[in-house]
């Protein structure tokens, strides 16, 4: 089977379309490369959940006013699938409009904060030893180092209180049960939602149609085996939704064909990891040393950052995967290598 689109295009800026019986999609801009991210309204009887807020600048906050405006009912809750600034960043503005509560992952909710106040070996000056410490170097590493939180700067006010939902968790909008998915590797405890009496799934950022989610490995867990983690979620996600189901993702179009997209992210990954490999038969090399393995494209800074935390997923999973070892030379830093490679010295 391969992936269905039922809808050709996204809507426009300020418009709502039908995608399943009560269930919205609209779509706002990104600051960034990947330019778009969509949310979705389900109608809940006489009311409405948000779910995902958006990006915040004043383009959006001027979009979803004119959105709630036109509402013939109240926005009961806004449920946020995980902390990244596109889907939670305009929570607070949305809290304080609607006085809808906020609903999320524990995960999601705590990682925020600990993230927006730099501390718990996360925030700038984390990252950028940790980026030192895997080979990144000069101007690419000192830019790290000036720049400060870029969270801070994306989302400029955190709620302080959340309705907590877990793995297993059936959340009731307008009659239908949604069941509460958690996956890992993209974000801590990252959260889909799926009705199987409507045949839906809203997937976040874990399951999109063209591109594979960053997965990244944080200072804060240097040894993480985030490419695995999210690997298995795919897997469990993939044998507990039937392959009709639609998909309603956070980027790209809303699709059919669970399966095979979750085959073709594991071809995907295989394919990188091979490179990987390969590149480390002759010589060790760091994951610096490695970015133009995995991305043959030039990175400015915020690409850079995901670039890093990535190549760093797949070389701790090719080391706990015994396929490379792990070494700190002399001039501290990380540096993998072919497990023949390091038999033959």
């Amino acid at each position: 089977m391969t992936l269905h689109y039922p809808f050709s295009k996204a809507p426009e800026a300020g418009t709502l379309t039908e995608v399943a019986p009560g269930i919205f999609w609209l779509r706002m801009p990104l600051p960034f490369q990947l330019d778009h991210i969509n949310l979705w309204l389900l109608r809940d009887g006489a009311g409405w959940v948000i779910v995902d807020t958006g990006f915040p600048d004043d383009g959006v906050r001027e979009t979803w006013a004119a959105i709630l405006d036109r509402l013939d009912g109240p926005v009961t809750r806004i449920v946020v699938t995980h902390f990244h600034p596109d889907h939670l960043g305009l929570a607070e503005w949305l809290m304080a409009r609607t006085g809808a509560p906020l609903w999320m992952t524990s995960g999601e909710f705590l990682t925020a904060h600990v993230v927006w106040n730099e501390v718990g070996g996360h925030g700038a000056r984390f990252m950028t030893e940790q980026f030192r410490q895997h080979g990144l170097s000069g101007e690419r590493l000192e830019k790290f180092a000036t720049r400060g939180s870029g969270y801070r700067k994306a989302v400029p006010a955190l709620p302080d209180h959340y309705h907590r939902l877990m793995a297993g968790d059936v959340v009731a909008v307008d009659g239908k049960k949604w069941q509460v998915l958690i996956g890992h590797g993209h974000s801590p405890e990252h959260m889909a939602l799926y009705c199987p009496e409507l045949g839906v799934l809203i997937s976040g950022d874990m399951l999109l149609p063209r591109i594979s989610t960053n997965i990244s490995v944080f200072a804060a867990t240097p040894d993480a085996d985030a490419l695995r983690w999210y690997l298995e979620s795919l897997d469990r996600m993939a044998a507990e939704i039937p392959e009709n189901t639609l998909v309603l993702p956070s980027h790209g179009l809303p699709f059919t064909g669970v399966q095979p997209r979750v085959a073709a992210l594991h071809a995907h990954h295989e394919e990188r990891l091979h490179a990987l490999e390969n590149s480390c038969e002759q010589a060790p090399k760091s994951a610096a040393e490695l970015l133009d393995v995995l991305f043959n494209r030039a990175l400015d800074t915020h690409q850079t950052m995901f670039a890093m935390g990535e190549a760093i997923a797949h070389l701790n999973y090719l080391e706990q995967a015994g396929r490379l070892s792990r070494r700190t030379d002399a001039d501290g830093i990380v540096r993998f290598l072919c497990r023949s490679a390091k038999t033959a010295h």
